[in-house]
């Protein structure tokens, strides 16, 4: 018999495996700044901000809430972070470890 019920529950889930992901970014009471919170998969946008509300805002830390398609957005290839976080040569300055402390300042 558990065998028919979880046969009867694989087109929920593999209807659910369909759906898109959703990132999710919470602002809690006091922050300033949404902070990314985790995914989950909705089919819609409404549904997924009402997910995410149950899911990530249980306890009333939240304020307010983003839902961003995975697929939208774009990032850097990981494989490339050295050439793409690299300094531009030359321009030394940019960095405070360029600069010496002249003498007669105190606490620098």
């Amino acid at each position: 018999m558990p065998q028919n019920k979880h046969r009867a529950r694989s087109p929920n889930m593999s209807q659910q495996n369909n759906w898109p992901l959703w990132e999710v970014f919470v602002r809690s009471s006091r922050g300033l700044s949404h902070v990314h919170a985790g995914s989950l998969h909705a089919p819609d946008a409404q549904m997924a901000v009402r997910n995410a509300r149950d899911l990530y805002t249980r306890r009333n830390e939240g304020v307010s809430l983003w839902v961003v398609k995975s697929t939208d957005i774009i990032s850097s290839d990981p494989d490339e972070k050295d050439s793409f976080f690299e300094s531009p040569q030359g321009k030394d300055y940019r960095h405070a470890t360029y600069y010496k402390a002249s003498e007669g300042v105190k606490h620098l």
